[in-house]
């Protein structure tokens, strides 16, 4: 698809794909008394925002590398790692590229150990958060016993003092929607502004902070804002919009048990001041 029709074609269904969002959060927030569904539903609304982030990488991906890119783009946007990936960014403060990679590569992690000497192998967090909340499921621990989970809440969930708040990733794509960057001319101004840098390698949050007060700028003097902008979007925009991620690599990273047995091992040797175990 040639480079403006694919922004025409996204600023035709990044709104369908925020209004599904704000419906799914919408209806969380009514069920009070059901908190094991309304999580469930505000993770399907974090997931449909950050299919956002996603699409809008794409659009900061310079011309130059966004054919070598797209395919991978587009699969992200079907991939529920990645969408939860994407989802936590928002969250993340990464000084450049660099970071942020490796940060996100624990996050492909299949396990990983947990505990004060690393006696717990745990799946991926997130992950285990979402089935544990979705499904009921038949699952083995250190003992070899086969046994039925109950989808359920972690404890800080089930207070009474657990007051929902609006989840970021949409926050940040409600910013979006209000400063104009989801109309066919606000996906050309972000095209063209982040077009200016690739960010594979040493870039910055610093430059990305920069491109974003560009951009800012330029949806101003295009007179893109809606009426319902305010100063609040503009800082959740330049305060949560991560470093883009269209030259990281998503995909699962399946650790075999061996590798973390044997970090047990390491772990448990150093606590004890026997030093390095020779593999």
């Amino acid at each position: 698809m040639p480079h403006d029709e694919r922004l025409a074609f996204l600023s035709e269904g990044l709104p369908i794909i925020l209004t599904s969002a704000q419906e799914f959060w919408q209806a969380s927030c009514q069920l009070k008394d059901r908190l094991r569904e309304a999580e469930v539903l505000k993770g399907f609304a974090e997931e449909e925002a950050a299919k956002i982030f996603i699409l809008m990488d794409a659009v900061r991906c310079p011309k130059p590398l966004i054919n070598s890119r797209i395919g991978k783009i587009t699969g992200w946007f079907y991939d529920h790692l990645a969408r939860l990936i994407y989802t936590e960014t928002v969250r993340w403060r990464q000084m450049d590229v660099a970071e942020l990679r490796e940060f996100v590569k624990k996050e492909r992690e299949s396990h990983y150990l947990e505990g004060f000497c690393g006696e717990y192998i745990v799946p991926n967090w997130n992950i285990y958060q979402r089935e544990s909340r979705l499904y009921v499921d038949v699952a083995t621990y250190g003992d070899g016993e086969f046994q039925w989970n109950r989808p359920n809440l972690h404890q800080e969930l089930l207070s009474a003092s657990y007051s929902p708040s609006v989840p970021p990733v949409l926050e940040l794509a409600e910013a979006m929607s209000a400063l104009g960057i989801f109309t066919h001319r606000g996906l050309k101004a972000t095209s063209e502004i982040w077009a200016q840098m690739t960010f594979t390698a040493t870039e910055t949050s610093a430059d990305a902070g920069r491109l974003t007060r560009q951009l800012l700028k330029r949806l101003c003097e295009d007179d893109l804002p809606s009426p319902q902008a305010t100063q609040e979007h503009a800082k959740v925009l330049l305060s949560n919009w991560q470093i883009p991620m269209y030259d990281l690599d998503l995909r699962p990273i399946n650790v075999p048990l061996e590798k973390l047995r044997k970090e047990q091992e390491q772990m448990v040797w150093e606590e004890l001041g026997g030093g390095f175990v020779d593999y």
